[in-house]
């Protein structure tokens, strides 16, 4: 597939998910490096949602370690139960957060971050990194999101 992506914003959000993923799963098709495959599926996230900052932090060490993302500079490493990313890993579930400002112990990695979707990437059945997403805007965030988030992942993360 060319790297081009058809961008269509004037739409529902289920049917901007539903352009976009068979866009990204052509993009990761084939392709056996990880590193490659999450940066691609960040920039095409950025580029259709706007999002303020979108990105994977990996586990490593026993930590989330900052991988691939689109946005301003980040944290670089996050402890199990820590902040929203920290939470979903040690919780093993999406976390949606309409506002940042009112989850316990939010890390603000970015002052402008307002609203946050965390989903935890599995392989056999353990936690190996999160995807996660920022918005400037309160409760930019659902139900919609966490499904095709989650549709998302089970393509994007590649154990070959």
């Amino acid at each position: 597939m060319a790297e081009d992506l058809i961008i269509k914003h004037h739409i529902d959000k289920s049917e901007q998910y539903e352009s976009l993923l068979p866009q990204i799963a052509a993009l990761v098709e084939g392709e056996v490096d990880r590193t490659a495959n999450l940066a691609n599926a960040c920039a095409a996230l950025k580029e259709q949602f706007n999002w303020l900052w979108v990105g994977f932090y990996l586990v490593k060490d026993a930590q989330l370690v900052l991988g691939p993302f689109q946005g301003p500079v980040a944290c670089t490493r996050i402890a199990k139960g820590k902040g929203v990313c920290g939470s979903a890993w040690a919780e093993k579930k999406t976390l949606i957060v309409p506002d940042v400002e009112a989850f316990p112990g939010h890390i603000a990695c970015s002052s402008m971050s307002r609203s946050e979707i965390v989903v935890p990437m599995f392989s056999n059945g353990e936690v190996v990194g999160v995807l996660d997403a920022d918005s400037a805007d309160l409760s930019a965030f659902d139900e919609v999101d966490a499904k095709y988030l989650e549709q998302l992942i089970t393509f994007i993360l590649n154990d070959k």
